[in-house]
């Protein structure tokens, strides 16, 4: 499938949108809800593919989860900590890494059961050591591809042992694998990261039932004691911040622009985002801002204005990994050189990011150089338009498209379809704000 899109210079975006539900919180309200005591009801639950993979899960094991559709509450019946069945069948996660990591912590502690999980072709490529090495160090026993790296993965559930664990790396995956692990461990559990990833998963926990406290410099430890029980809650989705990233460099790069992004979560751990365009002089402001079912949520408004170019270090990554595609495509209309460095993670997500953004804004004439752990942008490039490829990665087919509209001339997006796994109406509502 492709999609042209004609040229668009000069086609300003104005108006309101209201962006799908955060993917991170409607994992984490599904996963939770499953393993509390009674009935969770979701609003806002992002009815995409990989929270449909991680309700498919569920069920498979027992656990009766409502039809996921726009507009409708969904409510999960839990089962309790230890109420999962054996499946009869494996387990499949689509193309959701969230789904697959969260499902190994999830697990590995449901002793005498045995699950097999995997997942579409990209998601079998995608390292698992990550998860099950840090499990292993709690007694976890898990099989798999090259050395357990690789699903499909086999996890024979056993009496997990509590641990301090160090993760190499900044991971909300890693972490909340651990945390869902350490709820039926026979100790205490702490997770120690090198600096603070996206904390839904402690909030959300906390909220219900779960008895856990954070620490340390920069909120980097967070310790798990075993035994609370978990009691269904109602949740309120907010929007997704990630989602909304397009529609801010959008609004941001696009002349004539007046953009209003309705609903976004604002969770510290996820504006990255914010701090970056502030730094590249991005005309935006939050309006309405509230707290809502213990996450932070607010309008954003972006207005077109020239913007300055940025520098993205390893500190900053936990915070906005999702969005280094789209900012690579704001750093073209920049003045200077961008740069971002100690992303390495984007080498192992649904795609080889940094090597498709290089080489698909390259096609459009971009000045991208790629180096190991991040790459430099060019500003002041005039882009064409060009045949491209979302290489089946949602957020490079949202960057394209963000891309073409500031592109000299008409761009084709192969592959579109792609974008459907974390926002589904993005191509209609597109349409709309070009309108």
């Amino acid at each position: 499938m492709s999609l042209a899109l004609g040229t668009t210079t000069g086609r300003s975006l104005k108006g309101h949108v209201r962006v799908p539900g955060d993917k991170s919180i409607s994992h984490r309200a599904l996963l939770f809800g499953a393993i509390a005591e009674g009935t969770t009801r979701i609003e806002g639950l992002l009815p995409a593919e990989d929270p449909l993979s991680t309700a498919a899960c569920l069920r498979a094991m027992g656990v009766e989860v409502s039809a996921i559709e726009a507009g409708k509450t969904v409510v999960v019946e839990g089962v309790g900590l230890d109420g999962f069945r054996e499946p009869e069948s494996v387990l499949d996660c689509g193309n959701s890494g969230t789904t697959m990591r969260l499902m190994l912590g999830l697990l590995a502690g449901r002793c005498g059961r045995h699950f097999v999980v995997t997942g579409d072709d990209s998601l079998r490529r995608r390292p698992m050591k990550r998860v099950g090495g840090p499990l292993a160090e709690m007694g976890a026993t898990i099989h798999g591809r090259a050395g357990g790296n690789l699903a499909p993965l086999a996890i024979e559930g056993c009496q997990l042992k509590g641990a301090t664990i160090r993760t190499p790396v900044a991971s909300a995956q890693v972490k909340s694998a651990i945390l869902l692990a350490a709820l039926t461990a026979d100790g205490p559990t702490t997770v120690i990261e090198p600096v603070q990833s996206r904390d839904h998963s402690e909030r959300m926990l906390r909220a219900f039932g779960a008895e856990l406290t954070v620490g340390g410099a920069g909120q980097t430890e967070v310790t798990v004691i075993p035994g609370a029980r978990l009691k269904g809650q109602d949740v309120v989705v907010p929007g997704d911040i990630s989602s909304a990233a397009f529609w801010l460099v959008a609004g941001a790069i696009t002349p004539g622009s007046d953009l209003t992004i309705e609903n976004v979560g604002l969770n510290p751990s996820r504006t990255g985002i914010l701090d970056v365009l502030e730094q590249m002089g991005a005309r935006i402001e939050v309006l309405n801002a509230r707290d809502v079912a213990g996450e932070p949520v607010g309008d954003l408004r972006v207005v077109h204005g020239p913007l300055k170019a940025f520098t993205i270090g390893s500190d900053l990554i936990p915070r906005l990994v999702d969005e280094i595609p789209v900012l690579a495509v704001a750093a073209c209309c920049a003045e200077g050189r961008s740069r971002v460095t100690g992303a390495e993670e984007l080498r192992v997500k649904e795609t080889d990011r940094l090597a498709v953004m290089a080489r698909q804004l390259g096609a459009m004439g971009a000045q991208i150089e790629e180096f190991p752990d991040g790459m430099t942008i060019q500003g002041g490039v005039q882009l064409h338009g060009a045949e491209v490829d979302s290489e089946t990665d949602h957020r490079v087919a949202m960057s394209l498209a963000v891309a073409a509209q500031i592109a000299s001339s008409a761009t084709t997006i192969q592959r579109p379809e792609a974008a459907a796994v974390s926002y589904p109406g993005f191509w209609n509502d597109l349409e709309r704000l070009q309108a």
